[in-house]
């Protein structure tokens, strides 16, 4: 399958680490120009050499905190600027927040809304009139499994990653007239640094290969997954390959979800 992204041109932010490096790394092998944007600058240095060794083309780094507008303009403005235009965009920076209601204060709630859904807004309005010149832009939110179906002591990740899912949704509809596609992908159990954290606190003594296999997970497809599955379905929805697939929210956690 042709994905036709030769010559595009991405933003990925959260692009230093998991998901969004593992997306950063197949957009370049596919031929298409990456910026990433990280608050660690010596993180996005280390993701931009491993891209360029593997690819042989070194993604544009960009430090900033997407939760800061300014920020957000500034790095989208040296992007478009390096690239001659911006072409997709992919909202993947956050983090795993989880505690009870009665936990959460009113600075967490406040944080991590302007991570998970300001940061996402901020970049989409930057990226929007670039987009616009593209004629075929295409945003995709990384949001989670949780923003379908809370759970007990998901708070406050849970509320901002549903309300990234309404707005993909309310993008989508508002673009369209555009060409411009807004999807989602709704994450469960893949690896990154947070749950690698949680198996050295848990269960240092097993590799792993063995924790991702363990049965507590409660994964139907019996293990974690990797990083490099799901930015696969990220990389296909902003191709050429999804081309009349906007609006929707897409699974990638192995059938753990019990909703579409």
């Amino acid at each position: 399958m042709q994905l036709g992204l030769q010559g595009k041109r991405a933003i990925v932010t959260g692009g230093s680490k998991g998901i969004g490096f593992a997306t950063a790394m197949l957009l370049a092998s596919e031929g298409a120009q990456v910026a990433l944007i990280a608050r660690g600058l010596e993180s996005l240095e280390n993701a931009a050499e491993q891209i360029a060794a593997k690819t042989g083309t070194k993604p544009l780094v960009i430090q900033g905190d997407v939760s800061r507008q300014e920020d957000v303009n500034r790095a989208v403005a040296v992007a478009a600027e390096q690239f001659g235009g911006i072409d997709i965009l992919v909202n993947n920076a956050g983090a795993m927040a989880g505690k009870t209601f009665e936990q959460v204060d009113t600075a967490s709630w406040s944080a991590d809304l302007d991570l998970k859904l300001f940061g996402a807004i901020h970049c989409s309005q930057a990226v929007l009139p670039y987009l616009r010149q593209s004629g075929d832009g295409a945003i995709v939110n990384v949001v989670a499994i949780g923003g379908k179906t809370p759970s007990s002591s998901s708070l406050p990740s849970s509320v901002s990653r549903a309300s990234g899912l309404a707005l993909t949704k309310a993008m989508s509809k508002d673009l369209a007239a555009g060409n411009i596609r807004v999807n989602a992908v709704c994450i469960g159990a893949i690896q990154s640094d947070q749950i690698e954290r949680v198996w050295q606190a848990t269960a240092p003594e097993l590799s792993w290969d063995e924790y991702a296999v363990l049965p507590k997970h409660n994964i139907p497809l019996g293990r974690i997954g990797r990083a490099e599955e799901a930015a696969n379905v990220i990389v296909f929805l902003v191709s050429a390959a999804a081309s009349y697939i906007t609006g929707t929210a897409i699974n990638i956690d192995g059938g753990m979800s019990p909703v579409l």
